[in-house]
């Protein structure tokens, strides 16, 4: 079979790469062509266009660059065309997909489309959902509670396993030595992974952080950024580390930016406080309830349906407020005990369902045999 897959940016083409090796074990014949990044080519794909020209974030850098952006759709449309695939693999991205996806529907009917990580429209744009739904022969998501909420739009949802859960457990199972023994404990700070979000909150974390000063204070540096952007921030006695991971497992306590990484310090065990900025702060609570259609911000929170992380966003974001919450895991042995047993709660609900392997099957046409599997 011939499948066309689509990343429009750094974490999509991990995804990608990850769920064609597994469709590659189940399908022999299986080739390989779409839109995306190196570890997608390292996995076999023919490559129209790398996600690098691709993933333009807000709406001044889309203005900006509108002639790449159509240039972009034409890429994609022109090969779906020249390679008539029997299944169009989309992830995330949604701006880009669902247009590619609508384009294919009508031009290549025979097409099966799998919307493998689906956007989160539980959170924001719900009104995507009918698209999703209605474009997508499959949608593949990778959070338990999204088929009962696709369920509420009388719309399917397959829950394939989370994988995140897969890499901190692939993690887990060999994990990275320290490049040297900590000489005291030390604080974790994960201020995020664009510009922005680190000019924004890496000087409060540092701020709130070094008001504890029996504790050493390391930062996890983002992978698209060089170690000269932190440098403005950064004494010769604050760390620059580029295993977060390692990072958090030998954490004593963490600040962590709201994203992908709360998850992942909660499934290495780290206790942590949430933050998160946002523009024009006093205005958030009114736009909160306009845009956004869940009451919890952070992926643990929201997964265990309660505030076990306690998040510090907008006008709670303070150095004072911040420092106030850290104290508390660290000296308070019950509060740190409770959110262990939190973060147990957490993995047992993502369960231990491989991903990759579940979507491809479900790509590949396997899919009664994995349901069959998820039922018993």
């Amino acid at each position: 079979m011939n499948y066309f897959v689509l990343a429009g940016e750094a974490s999509g083409d991990i995804h990608a790469a990850n769920v064609m090796r597994e469709i590659a074990l189940l399908d022999p014949e299986a080739r390989f062509a779409g839109l995306g990044g190196d570890c997608m080519r390292e996995a076999g794909c023919l490559l129209y266009q790398d996600y690098r020209r691709m993933a333009f974030m807000g709406i001044a850098a889309v203005l900006r660059s509108l002639g790449q952006v159509r240039r972009n759709f034409r890429i994609a449309e022109e090969a779906l065309l020249h390679e008539q695939p029997d299944a169009l693999v989309l992830i995330d991205y949604p701006s880009f997909n669902l247009r590619v996806a609508d384009f294919c529907r009508k031009n290549l009917p025979d097409t099966r489309i799998y919307y493998y990580i689906p956007p989160k429209v539980w959170a924001w744009k719900q009104y995507r959902i009918h698209q999703i739904a209605r474009l997508s022969d499959a949608v593949l998501g990778i959070f338990p509670f999204e088929p009962d909420f696709y369920r509420q739009f009388g719309y399917e949802c397959t829950y394939v396993g989370n994988p995140t859960m897969d890499e901190v457990r692939k993690y887990l199972r060999n994990p990275s030595e320290p490049a040297e023994q900590p000489a005291r404990a030390y604080l974790a700070l994960l201020p995020g992974s664009r510009p922005s979000e680190v000019s924004h909150c890496l000087p409060k974390m540092l701020e709130a952080a070094r008001q504890f000063p029996d504790y050493e204070v390391r930062v996890a540096a983002a992978p698209g950024l060089d170690d000269a952007f932190y440098s403005r921030w950064l004494d010769a006695k604050t760390p620059l580390v580029r295993d977060t991971y390692g990072l958090l497992r030998g954490a004593h306590t963490a600040i962590v930016n709201s994203g992908t990484a709360t998850l992942e310090a909660a499934l290495l065990g780290c206790p942590q406080v949430a933050v998160y900025h946002v523009g024009c702060p006093r205005l958030f609570g009114l736009y909160w309830r306009l845009f956004f259609k869940m009451r919890l911000f952070t992926l643990p929170n929201i997964i265990l349906g309660r505030e076990a992380i306690r998040e510090k966003l907008a006008t709670h974001f303070t150095v004072e407020e911040v420092a106030e919450e850290l104290g508390h895991l660290i000296y308070d042995t019950h509060c740190r005990e409770q959110m262990q047993r939190d973060y147990q709660e957490i993995a047992t609900i993502l369960g231990d369902t491989p991903a990759p392997v579940n979507a491809a099957k479900i790509i590949v046409g396997r899919g009664n045999e994995y349901k069959q599997q998820e039922i018993s």
